[in-house]
């Protein structure tokens, strides 16, 4: 029997993960990341953030992780998820607000990451136009549970519906903020750390980053010090409807990455 690790051909999450658009998701993910204070500070005390080699390596190990953990084996899942929580044991940060060191794996800044995540390539899958009713959208956000134990939450700690998602992050927004040391993702995005190779793709990056603060709901943008309109809200919908509709329009070969396609075949079959 084949494995196809966590999620596999039947689930949610193998439909939706590998629409390109998602690279939006995953941006506003980092920035709904960079709002909770220790999970912001966990990764500025441990990151060379403006170093460009250190960033683009911390990228693409990040881009790995998540590639093994929506398509890889079981065993592929397990070696990634024990690589990750023996990193985060390891690492600790100072929280200025209390005077107190903290470990990275503690976790409620790991379920803020996560629940970031999930909320994030779900709102940004339903507003582009990726068909998703209300039951699978329940459904993707049970699924992740399981990507949660890989990071070394348990599943019952982390929400497992839409309903419970809003609750949670709800309840999480009296104590989240961007703290002051950190220096604005809008204008990182202006000088983006890109490696040679992708140079070309530097004038999009303050264009991505725009859409996604565009995307988080309006509270999120006033903590980042930004705009929250209504009308914001239209815009970013209609620019991610029009984005995964011109994206639609590329051959799949070319718009989805090889697990992705592997991903549909076995869907298909």
């Amino acid at each position: 029997m084949s494995d196809h690790g966590i999620f596999g051909p039947r689930s949610v999450t193998w439909r939706v993960m590998g629409e390109p658009i998602l690279l939006v998701g995953g941006i506003r993910a980092l920035l709904m990341q960079g709002l909770h204070p220790r999970a912001m500070r966990g990764v500025l005390q441990n990151s060379a953030l403006m170093d460009p080699q250190e960033a683009w390596s911390r990228f693409v190990r990040t881009t790995e992780f998540v590639r093994v953990r929506t398509y890889g084996t079981h065993a592929e899942v397990e070696r990634a998820g024990r690589r990750v929580r023996k990193i985060h044991a390891k690492l600790t940060a100072y929280d200025p607000d209390t005077g107190v060191t903290f470990r990275l794996d503690e976790p409620d800044a790991l379920r803020w990451v996560h629940v970031g995540e999930v909320d994030s390539y779900l709102s940004v899958a339903r507003r582009a136009g990726v068909g998703l009713s209300d039951a699978e959208a329940d459904t993707f956000v049970a699924e992740w549970r399981r990507a949660a134990e890989v990071v070394g939450l348990e599943p019952a700690d982390v929400p497992g519906s839409v309903a419970e998602l809003r609750d949670y992050i709800e309840a999480e927004r009296p104590g989240l903020r961007f703290v002051p040391e950190a220096a604005h993702p809008l204008r990182l995005s202006l000088n983006a750390p890109l490696p040679r190779l992708l140079t070309p793709l530097k004038p999009a990056m303050p264009a991505l980053t725009l859409l996604a603060f565009a995307t988080l709901p309006r509270w999120a943008r006033r903590l980042y010090g930004l705009p929250a309109t209504p009308v914001g809200d239209l815009w970013a919908t209609a620019t991610l409807r029009t984005l995964h509709t011109g994206l639609g329009l590329v051959p799949g070969h070319v718009r989805y990455s090889p697990a992705a396609r592997r991903a549909h075949r076995l869907m298909a079959a």
